[in-house]
């Protein structure tokens, strides 16, 4: 018997899908090893030694070692705030009826469950333009605004972003400001890292005798390639995310730059530039939650 294309199609999905969720430890250890090469070829091997040269060499190596020391703690730091946390995960029972008197969510009857289920239209309107709750057929329950199923997950991720490999988890509602934060920190890191070698770099091209083992000259140059590679890569990244939106002119959450700023990154600048939200902020703003979002009203009713 001959399996359909659609059925060929879903089962090669899955097994990719299964795939990326074995690369979990793999590309955990391979950005450490990126990590690691890179502190030996910077830190080790060149400007450790370069302390204690004296003059404007020990100045200049105070400088890009303090610098170094500091982006990486943050990229760290970042980078192991979006591996483990929880992108955000739709709530038991979760329905979008709020009983504003009981100030808790209730319960959805028989009778508006079922109509919600087989609507056939991705996202519905209320009479104010407010987006209503949508229904996943994979994890048998109620999406709220701007959530999605992810299949490397297998389950809904509030204001899920997308499944990324780097970090081996969704980036949602509650770890995307930590994501920017990576591709943040990780831009200005690889940047340092390709500057201050540069100058080693351009060594090697010419006839200058260059001290050192084959082995330490090798990872100074790979270091080079490859802080050059992941800074223009993050670079291009850190671009096609800002503007992506930008495609539909007419997009209902776009409500000013400043309001998207503060909805991702919070009103606390204290913490802007850390992975980490006030006590305040996470109190005070149901959006961090991955919940409730404020859409513009002088737009009709969109899909998501």
């Amino acid at each position: 018997m001959h399996r359909s294309a659609g059925a060929t199609m879903a089962w090669n999905v899955f097994r990719f899908c299964t795939a990326l969720r074995g690369l979990g430890s793999i590309m955990i250890l391979l950005v450490l090893s990126i990590v690691g090469v890179t502190y030996y070829a910077v830190v080790v091997y060149n400007y450790g030694p370069a302390l204690f040269a004296g003059g404007a060499s020990t100045l200049l190596a105070l400088v890009v070692l303090l610098l170094f020391h500091f982006l990486l703690v943050m990229l760290l730091w970042s980078y192991f705030s979006v591996v483990f946390t929880d992108p955000g995960s739709v709530p038991p029972n979760w329905n979008l009826d709020f009983d504003e008197e009981r100030g808790e969510t209730a319960p959805l009857s028989g009778l508006d469950f079922n109509s919600q289920v087989n609507s056939q239209q991705s996202i519905a309107h209320n009479d104010t333009g407010h987006p209503r709750a949508r229904y996943c057929r994979k994890c048998n329950q109620m999406k709220p605004p701007r959530c999605h199923h992810c299949s490397v997950c297998g389950r809904c991720v509030l204001k899920m972003d997308h499944h990324c490999v780097w970090v081996v988890n969704c980036v949602g509602a509650l770890n995307y400001k930590y994501f920017l934060l990576f591709l943040f920190y990780t831009f200005l890191e690889t940047t340092l890292v390709t500057l201050s070698l540069l100058p080693h770099f351009i060594a090697f091209f010419s006839d200058i005798d260059i001290p050192g083992s084959p082995a330490a000259l090798a990872t100074t140059f790979l270091t080079f390639v490859l802080n050059l590679a992941f800074s223009l890569s993050v670079l291009g990244f850190m671009i096609m995310h800002a503007y992506e939106k930008k495609t539909t002119p007419r997009w209902m959450y776009d409500i000013g730059r400043k309001r998207n700023f503060i909805q991702v990154f919070g009103n606390d600048k204290r913490y802007w530039f850390i992975p980490a939200y006030s006590e305040e902020d996470l109190r005070r703003m149901p959006v961090l939650q991955g919940l409730d979002y404020p859409v513009r009203t002088d737009l009709d009713g969109q899909e998501l």
